[in-house]
Formats: C-alpha cells, structure tokens, sequence
C-alpha cells in the first residue's frame, strides 16, 4: 500500500487547543506531499466557509469533505451537495422542537441557522464552528437545501437524547458525536467516509492508499474505511477500538508527527 490521499478531521485532531496548528511545520509537510503527488483533504462535521480559511493561504484548492461529508468541495468547486426532502425536515424539526434542554443550529448549502430565542452564549460558540450563521424567527424562513442539525445538549442527557432520535426519527437522520461536544443529526449514508469517496474518485484513489486521522463518533466510518486509520490519543473510547492505528495528543502535533513518519516511511509505512 502507497498513501495516495491524507484525511483530517479538525477540532481535537489536527488543531490544538487553541484552535490552531504549527502552520510553518505542515507548510513544508504540504509541500512535500504535493511534490509527491498525495492529495489533503479536510474531513470535518464544521462548515466549509470555516474550514477553508484554515488553509486558503496555503493553497486555495484544498479538498474539502465538510458538514460531516454532506457537502464536498475540491478545488473551490462543489463536488457534492446532500438535500433532505422538505418533508423529512418538517418531521425532523418538529421532533427536535419537543425535547427540552436542547439548542439546534439548522445547517444548509449556504449557511447555518439557529433561532433569535438562543442567547449570545450558543450564537457566540456555534459562530467558531460555523461562519456563516444566522439568526431566524423560525426555520420555516430558511429556504435551502438541508443537510444536517447540531444539536446542544447537556452531557448527562446526550445517551438520552440520541437513543430518542433513534428510536423516533432514526430512519431519516443518524446520531453522531461532534468534535465539539455537541450531537450531529445527518442523513443516513451522508458520512465523511461517503464524501472521501467522492474525492477518491476523482483521482483514482484506493480505500487502502488512504490515510485518516480522527478522534470523535463522525470519524468512525471514516477510519474504518481507511487503509491507515489513525485515532488520536485523546479520542473518544469507542474510536480508540475502531481504530486500527493510534496517534499522539492532538495539542502535541500527533497527526504532523505520522504525517512526517510517512513521508519517511517509517512503520507502518516501512512496507510500501
């Protein structure tokens, strides 16, 4: 196996925790890797409009598989955009709209929505994670394609809620932890491993030449399907069993570290 592709999930995997990463050391990594002809993607649950900016000034045609890989972006073009039927997000919202204790921000092709009744706290918060975001008076003013919902919940109620989910509305929308702390309601099938393959298809990329890193629920599939899937150390317990690789702590540069391992060709690469 050659890795033809890297993946990076981004809060609590390829960021510290300032929100940031050692730009000068994967400026040369990045360099290299397109020297070699190995493509980087950003494989996150957040917003495509937040996500580029990361990377804009290194090179604007990044790969993105965004919104938990219900919208795929590579070199500036959309590759892929999912669409919830109107009515299926009717009964969703209804649904969530009869739980207590939660906050929704709505998340569609153009930007992100959460009702005026949220306070400054959760706009302020969900703004780090979502650029373009909005306040409505109901979500019946939002007039897009719909893709996804967070949601925030208390921690003590987050088993609650997502066995609720599944049991009432698990055949239109699948739980999923967020990098974050909060809970992504996708479509089914519309995961980040599905947007990879996207990206994969367009440059002739085995699932076995991949390379992924991650550390919440929504990379679970990802890293199942890579050939090389890397969980943090800092992952969540049911990633760290899923995983077949492990990489260090998010804020000590773990995934910079197997990145330069492989273009070293130190193991587990050494067999390519």
């Amino acid at each position: 196996m050659t890795v033809k592709l890297i993946a990076v999930d981004m809060d609590g995997t390829f960021l510290n925790t300032q929100g940031d990463y050692n730009r000068a050391r994967f400026a040369a990594q990045y360099a290299e890797l397109q020297r070699r002809g190995i493509k980087f993607v950003v494989a996150s649950g957040n917003q495509y409009y937040q996500l580029k900016t990361f990377f804009d000034a290194l090179d604007p045609d990044i790969a993105y598989v965004a919104e938990n890989g219900a919208y795929v972006v590579d070199k500036q073009q959309e590759i892929y955009c999912a669409h919830m039927p109107a009515e299926q997000t009717a009964q969703v919202l209804a649904f969530i709209s009869g739980i207590d204790d939660i906050e929704v921000t709505v998340c569609g092709k153009n930007g992100a929505y959460m009702l005026e009744k949220f306070g400054e706290d959760f706009f302020k918060k969900m703004n780090r994670y979502y650029f373009r975001l909005n306040r409505v008076a109901s979500y019946a003013d939002v007039n897009e394609p719909i893709f996804k919902f967070a949601l925030e919940v208390p921690h003590e109620k987050l088993a609650g809620l997502m066995a609720r989910v599944e049991e009432n509305i698990g055949g239109m929308v699948k739980p999923v932890s967020s990098g974050h702390g909060s809970v992504d309601l996708v479509i089914p099938g519309n995961h980040k491993a599905n947007g990879l393959k996207k990206i994969q298809q367009l440059y002739g990329v085995e699932d076995s030449d991949v390379l992924a890193f991650g550390d919440g629920g929504n990379d679970l599939e990802m890293l199942q399907h890579a050939g090389f899937g890397f969980a943090m150390q800092n992952a969540q317990p049911a990633v760290l069993a899923a995983a077949r690789y492990r990489a260090g702590l998010h804020h000590e540069e773990g995934v910079l570290q197997v990145i330069d391992d492989c273009l070293e060709g130190r193991a587990p690469f050494d067999r390519n």
